[in-house]
Parts: C-alpha cells; structure tokens; sequence
C-alpha cells in the first residue's frame, strides 16, 4: 500500500460497537473542511452493551476496519479519535466559581472556572472523559454563554461532567493499541454523534439526540445550546434481532438479514399479502411466511425500546425544553416505521439523523450507523482546529519545528550521559 504523505492532514475516527467497527478517515482541506476518504466497516463479536468481553475479538475487528479504511484512502493512520460508549458512563452536574483577576473575563478565567468545577471528588475507579460549560453566570446576571470580554469581580460556571469506567475505558484503550493505534482522545459517542447529525438551531431550540447501537440506546439532551442530560438504556438492535430468531425460528445471522431487508415497526404499512423466506435451523427447511408475522415481532421489541425512552424522556424534566424534538440516529434507528412511532408515544416531532457537515464520500457515510465514526472526525477537528487548517494550507508553524528540535537534542544529550 502507497504510505505517500497526504497533501492535507489526515484525521480518523473509530467507533466501537456492539455489533460492528466503523473506521472512517478524512482529510482536512483549507477552508476547515472534513473531506472523508475512506471507510472501513468489520463485525464485532468482542463487545456487550459497550464493554470489552473479549480483547483478541475486538482488536482484530479493529484491525480489519482501519485496513480497509486504508486502502480506501491510500493513507497509513498511526492516530485514532476513539467514541466510548456503554452502561459504565455515568455523568452529573457540577458547580464552580472564581474572583474575576482583571475585572474583565479572560480565556485563564474560563479555564480556572472550569478546573473549579472540575475539583469534586471522583471515584478512584472512574475517569473524568469530558467536562461540558452549561452556562456562566458574571455577579449575578445568568444565562451567558461565552463570557469573555465581560466585566465583573465573580465567574461562575456550571458544567456536565461525563465519567467513565475505568477498566472499562483501559480495556477499550488496549484494543485500539493492540491493533497498531495511537488514541488522540476518547469521545462519548453520543457527543461525536450529535456533532454529525444536529443543526446550532436544534440544539439552541432543545433537543434529544437517541444514538440507536446494536447493544445499548444512548441519550444526550441539549438545552439553550449546551449538553444538559446524558443517560444510557441497555437495550439496542441486537434485542430486535434476537426476537426476530426466537418468533420466527431462524439463526441469528439470518434473522439480522430479514430485520434489515424486510423489518418494519409498525405492522399495519405493511402488505397483508406479501410473503417471505425464513431460514430454519440446524439444517431444517426454509419455510415462507407472511411478512407481517416479521412486523408482529418487531412492532412489539420497537414499542418497549420507545416506550423505555419516552419514560427517560419524562424522568430527566428535559421535556419541556425540547423545542425540536427528537433524533434518531444510529444502525438501530434504520428500522422502517420508527419514528413515525416515535412520535405517536412522545408526543414531540421525531426525525431520523444521518451524518452531515462533510465532504468526499458522501454517498458512503450516508448512514446513520456512521454517524458517530464521523462525528468523532468533525470532535476532532475541533480540538485542534487551527493546527489541522495551518497545516493543509502547508504552513509549518517554526515553534512547532523549534520544538521538535530542541526534543531531539535533550533526548541526544539524555542518551549520551
């Protein structure tokens, strides 16, 4: 394979699911844009409900996404934006506040406020992944946004603060490096996802985002623009297909195919005389039966998974602020008929998301189960926006040079003595 450098720099994102790998690599062109060239899908068998159950499964599922993503692009990537998910995140709410130093709000004062924030007490056994400014507040006046310039003697600050598990995130992290990777940073997969899939107006107005996996449904509630609820249901697509192989007698795998091909969630579009073929098992004659037996099974899995996040919905007292609804995204939410049920139990618009904001292969990723592969790229793009745009318009900044210079020269001198 052709490891020639790119002309622009190069950002890749992996999302580890429950029942699949994405690997998904861009390009980052002048005007700050994600081109996406190259994608890479493999299935996954070493992954429960967004836990590591098995390390070699899992690294080699990795292994095989990122070389096709490569040969794809015609790139090496040495470096990773990983998306974590699972029932070991949990997050909560935090407060912290700071005298102002020069009567006038500055980035320092931001980033005291938040480390504020930050200093309460974290279990031994978590990891503190992201730590999300919900709102400011300068003297008393709240509400603010983004306080800098502002004058005032007392910055407040209150923030949502996601954790993770950390043998949970240690294991995730051991994959990704067994597998030849090095981790830029680890993204909650719901954050990566709503960065591909909401508009600055969905989340300004209020909004759910649902990231449908095939183990786990994860939420992220935006109120006024920032991140103000996450929470995470154990149930996901590999639920629907289970049921779909127990109801109609089928192995796994083909009850996957027929979910896909023919599943619907509301049996009433479907037509009362189309037939299908259903694989037996063990070796047992396939048999033809109505297709809405298969919407039977499915309209019953999909009415417990809605009504399980409608009851999520009404416990975070988020409802009120949710001005656009709800949005689909993820491999699950592909299911026909969804949202339209959807929004018949909560009673609030619902749309499907699929990744947006890029360029190159659009035709592709445009598919929700790529949505947090891509996300992660734009996460990404974001952390070192002004690095990634210097270095595509072919600026080498002379400090980094410098840098790399003067690390050569420690490392010399640390080895000769």
């Amino acid at each position: 394979m052709s490891t020639n450098k790119p002309k622009a720099p190069l950002i890749a994102g992996l999302d580890i699911g429950s029942t699949k790998v994405a690997f998904v690599i861009g390009t980052v062109n002048m005007d700050g844009l994600v081109e996406i060239v190259g994608v890479g899908k493999a299935p996954n068998t070493g992954i429960r409900q967004g836990v590591v159950v098995n390390i070699e499964a899992t690294t080699e599922s990795i292994r095989k996404a990122k070389e096709e993503a490569e040969l794809m692009a015609g790139y090496q990537v040495n470096d990773v934006w990983v998306g974590v998910s699972g029932t070991h995140i949990k997050s909560f709410d935090s407060k912290g506040m700071v005298a102002i130093k020069n009567k006038e709000v500055h980035g320092s004062d931001i980033d005291r406020v938040i480390e504020a924030a930050k200093a309460v007490a974290v279990p031994a056994d978590r990891q503190v992944l992201h730590v999300l400014p919900r709102e400011y507040k300068v003297d008393n006046q709240d509400g603010i946004t983004d306080p800098v310039g502002m004058s005032g003697v007392r910055l407040e600050a209150a923030v949502h603060i996601v954790t993770g598990g950390q043998t949970a995130l240690n294991n995730t992290l051991k994959c990704v490096e067994k597998a030849g990777l090095r981790v830029n940073g680890l993204v909650l997969d719901t954050l990566a996802s709503s960065l591909a899939v909401l508009s600055e107006d969905e989340k300004n107005l209020g909004v759910c985002v649902v990231d449908m996996g095939g183990g786990t449904c994860n939420l992220l509630y935006f109120a006024n623009g920032s991140v103000a609820h996450s929470s995470i249901i154990p149930v996901g697509g590999y639920h629907f297909s289970h049921d779909v192989a127990v109801g109609l007698r089928t192995p796994q795998v083909a009850a996957e195919i027929l979910k896909k091909k023919y599943g619907s969630a509301l049996a009433s579009i479907v037509n009362e005389n189309e037939s299908i073929e259903v694989e037996g098992v063990g070796g047992r004659n396939s048999r033809q039966i109505p297709r809405k037996d298969l919407a039977d099974v499915l309209e019953a899995r999909a009415e417990e998974v809605l009504n399980l996040i409608s009851h999520d919905l009404q416990m975070s007292g988020l409802m009120p602020f949710l001005g656009s609804g709800v949005v689909l995204t993820g491999g699950a939410s592909q299911l026909e008929g969804l949202s339209e049920m959807g929004e018949f139990i909560f009673e609030i618009p619902v749309r499907k998301g699929l990744p947006a904001k890029v360029g190159g292969l659009i035709d592709v990723i445009k598919q929700a189960d790529y949505a947090t592969a891509v996300g992660l790229l734009l996460y990404g793009l974001n952390e070192n926006r002004e690095h990634l745009i210097s270095m595509a318009s072919g600026e080498v900044h002379l400090a980094d040079s410098l840098d790399g210079l003067t690390r050569k020269i420690k490392d010399f001198l640390g080895n000769m003595f």
